[in-house]
């Protein structure tokens, strides 16, 4: 059975963060690619409060069924008290690009 394609995203604080969580990340196993973008600059609510903050935002690609651990590993491995965890379904892309992100996460080439 073919893998279902996800792009994950979090944002971290800093640079250094943000590639350091890439590269662990990849080394796991759990994103066949992380892409580290930034500075960005963010406007949120944050305890009662509209919040102003410089990120940097980390684009994954994985399969739905590393997903699960995936989260769990940006929520250990974070600094923040809540971090974003988005999941996008990937619903179309080349068959060798696909089965590349199946292949670097262990998943069934699609």
């Amino acid at each position: 059975m073919a893998d279902v394609y996800l792009q994950v995203t979090t944002t971290t604080e800093s640079q250094s963060h943000a590639q350091q969580l890439a590269r662990s990340i990849v080394q796991a196993r759990l994103a066949a690619c992380v892409q580290v973008l930034g500075p960005i600059a963010s406007t949120y609510w944050w305890e009662g409060e509209i919040e102003d903050a410089t990120e940097w935002l980390c684009l994954m690609k994985t399969t739905a069924a590393t997903y699960p651990a995936l989260e769990a590993f940006i929520q250990s491995a974070h600094t923040y008290e809540v971090p974003e965890i988005t999941a996008s379904p990937i619903t179309m892309g080349s068959a060798g690009y696909l089965s590349w992100i199946s292949g670097e996460t262990g998943g069934s080439p699609g």
